[in-house]
């Protein structure tokens, strides 16, 4: 018995021996490939030491950051992310073999995330360096090597494993898009999903497969690391080596999945196509399913294949007509598009010493999104508050755009510091100016003086009764720059659209310097409410004359005053208990201050409750609701009629369409319904 026993044991440790042999042999085995492909890309691994430009406060400020990155050909080409080396000022890079040698930058992509360096050889000799593998024949369970610089160190490798070859940024954990400089990157950017330990300072590096080749640029780390495609990233390389920038196709339009309720099982919807654009002149429109484009079947089921449509666009020649087969209100058509080359979505910003501020030009999408009449200007990003035009009365804004210096009219950067030099070159004092510049739809007027520091002032209140337009006061600085230094009153900044005071033909730059044969005693920023509450004192539809000043002309405007706009605060809210938002009218300040366009109609969303239905579909504080399941939303009364029917019917699913700024989109939402 004892022998038997014996026998049994000495059998299980043969079997745990051979297990243990297995395993190590494994482990072994695990090592030498990491080991091999470790080694292949090793020499072509750098850290990254970047001197880059940050603007803030009217100031441009040096600033220092590390990264990772990797070689890719003999020439020294080097491929890093761009968030590492935007706006760089100068770069060093560390090779493997410890040697440190300067790079400059040669181009980078935003919107793919992606920058290519190129090193200078301190010998002469080539660099060594690492090949790109194909990213689309990864798989989930392949084995990754994360090689890169973490927090500045020396290089260093982590090992994990493929866990998703499609990853997007849950839009219900990430609310707003992962943006670079205004760019969209998981717009363009599916992300390998990977458990290998990446840091910051990892960013750029190198995500390499079992042969030793990249099959990725790490970017992202939320939990799982994130690395761009280097099929993506190999394109975008090439491109930035060629060209010094990438070309994409561009038609305007935003799309996103068909929707579930469509009962749609291939195309794309478009939710929204901007003015102006190929998708525009060609004829598509909001709600259209793109069905095939360029002879290419499109198929947009779930967010994931969005990135995929629109690298499929990026990839089309500008100038070259495509067909597009649609399907619009369930019949098939066909538009010719000729794609444009994407515009960029922001400038680089400048510092104008001069002014205390820091600016850029005005790129196409920026003059939408502002709603601009063209890309004429300079947009101000960040004032130094001490500066001269963060003391000039009133001060400027980030934001504001200027359009015009004494007499010289602002086209961009170039104008501007052209105006500017001829300003002050030469001169020991500060040089007053009149310079004008719009704000939310407003064109005001300031005097800017170089070195001089006043502090800026509150704005006015709304009174009872009202004159349709927006003004500023007139300050000693600005009558004698305007040729009116004896007088007193305001300025015309806006003349409201359909008013009184339109009909009168009052007019933006206009001087209002009497009110019924009295002055007004308004000089001062302080004085702004000074203006209002004259008019404040009279009744509703009374006819006033008002002593205006027009190119240096003097005439009398007769105006009825109007009730002044209903201020959003005071206009009825109505609150959905079941899909848990606010709503109410639009206000006449929503459309005054640029948030809502003019012909939008539909009703105002105030507030979305947090976990809400609407809040999980996507419904947002600041949207209009313009549709209901396609039944258009006038205003208040229609949103609460369309609400009360669909709380009769319960349909499963309820599909909003939405204003968002200059962007349409429709949201979809899927409600559990209780008796």
């Amino acid at each position: 018995m004892m022998f038997g026993r014996l026998i049994i044991t000495t059998a299980l440790i043969i079997q745990l021996v051979a297990f243990a042999g297995a395993a190590y042999a494994a482990e072994a085995g695990v090592k030498l490939q990491m080991t091999a492909a470790v080694e292949a890309v090793r020499p072509a691994l750098i850290r990254i030491h970047v001197v880059s430009a940050d603007y803030q406060q009217g100031r441009q400020v040096k600033t220092e950051s590390f990264g990772s990155g990797v070689i890719i050909s003999p020439e020294g080409y080097a491929v890093t992310n761009h968030h590492v080396a935007m706006d760089a000022e100068r770069i060093r890079c560390t090779l493997a073999d410890k040697r440190e040698v300067e790079a400059k930058l040669v181009g980078t992509d935003p919107l793919a995330d992606i920058a290519v360096i190129k090193l200078s050889s301190p010998d002469g000799k080539p660099f060594p360096f690492a090949e790109f593998g194909d990213s689309s024949k990864l798989e989930v369970g392949d084995r990754v090597f994360a090689m890169g610089c973490p927090y500045a160190l020396s290089q260093s490798v982590t090992m994990g494993m493929i866990s998703n070859t499609e990853m997007i940024l849950p839009k219900e954990m990430f609310t707003d898009e992962f943006t670079l400089e205004g760019e969209p990157v998981g717009s363009m950017v599916r992300w390998i999903g990977h458990d290998a330990l990446i840091r910051a300072g990892n960013s750029g590096g190198p995500l390499v497969d079992a042969d030793g080749k990249i099959v990725g640029i790490n970017e992202i780390s939320f939990g799982l690391s994130g690395a761009i495609p280097s099929n993506l990233a190999k394109e975008v390389a090439e491109q930035l080596i060629k060209n010094g920038r990438v070309i994409r196709g561009w038609l305007g339009i935003e799309v996103q999945p068909v929707l579930e309720s469509s009962n749609l099982d291939r195309g794309i919807l478009v939710s929204n196509v901007l003015e102006g654009t190929p998708a525009h002149s060609a004829g598509l429109k909001p709600g259209d399913v793109i069905l095939a484009l360029a002879g290419q079947e499109v198929t947009a089921r779930f967010r994931e294949d969005i990135p995929i449509f629109n690298q499929f666009v990026a990839d089309l020649e500008p100038n070259k007509p495509v067909e597009a087969k649609i399907l619009r209100d369930g019949k098939e058509l066909t538009l010719t598009i000729t794609p444009a080359e994407r515009p960029k979505a922001s400038e680089k910003q400048h510092e104008i010493k001069a002014w205390g501020i820091c600016a850029s030009n005005i790129t196409y999408l920026m003059q939408k999104e502002m709603r601009l009449d063209s890309q004429d200007g300079v947009l101000v990003q960040s004032v130094l508050p001490s500066g001269p035009a963060g003391t000039a009365k009133p001060p400027l804004q980030e934001e504001d755009v200027i359009i015009k210096v004494g007499d010289e009219p602002i086209r961009d950067i170039t104008s501007l510091r052209e105006v500017t030099k001829k300003l002050t070159e030469g001169k020991d004092e500060p040089t007053p100016v009149l310079v004008e510049f719009l704000r939310n739809q407003k064109r005001l007027a300031t005097v800017v003086k170089v070195g001089k520091q006043e502090p800026p002032q509150p704005g006015a209140e709304i009174s009872k009764a009202w004159i349709a337009v927006d003004t500023q006061v007139l300050t000693r600085d600005l009558a004698r720059e305007l040729g009116v230094s004896k007088l007193t009153g305001v300025r015309i900044t806006r003349v409201h659209e359909g008013t009184e005071a339109e009909k009168a033909g009052l007019k933006v730059g206009d001087l209002i310097v009497k009110l019924d044969g009295e002055d007004i005693p308004a000089e001062h920023e302080s004085d702004e409410d000074v203006f209002p509450e004259m008019i404040r004192q009279y009744d509703i539809g009374t006819k006033v004359k008002l002593g205006v000043i027009r190119d240096g002309k003097e005439l009398t405007v007769e105006v009825a005053l109007e009730e002044s706009p209903k201020p959003a605060e005071d206009y009825e809210k109505y609150k959905d208990d079941h899909f848990e938002f606010v709503a109410r009218d639009i206000a006449f300040s929503d459309r005054a201050e640029g948030g809502v366009g003019k012909d939008v109609m539909g009703a105002y969303v105030e507030s979305v409750s947090e976990g809400s239905w609407a809040s999980l579909g996507g419904l947002r504080e600041g949207d209009v609701i313009t549709a209901i399941d396609g039944t258009p939303i006038l205003g208040l009364d229609g949103l609460k009629q369309a609400l009360a029917k669909i709380e009769k019917d319960k349909p499963k699913t309820v599909v909003f369409q939405v204003r968002r700024g200059i962007h349409a989109l429709f949201v979809e939402i899927q409600p559990v319904w209780f008796e």
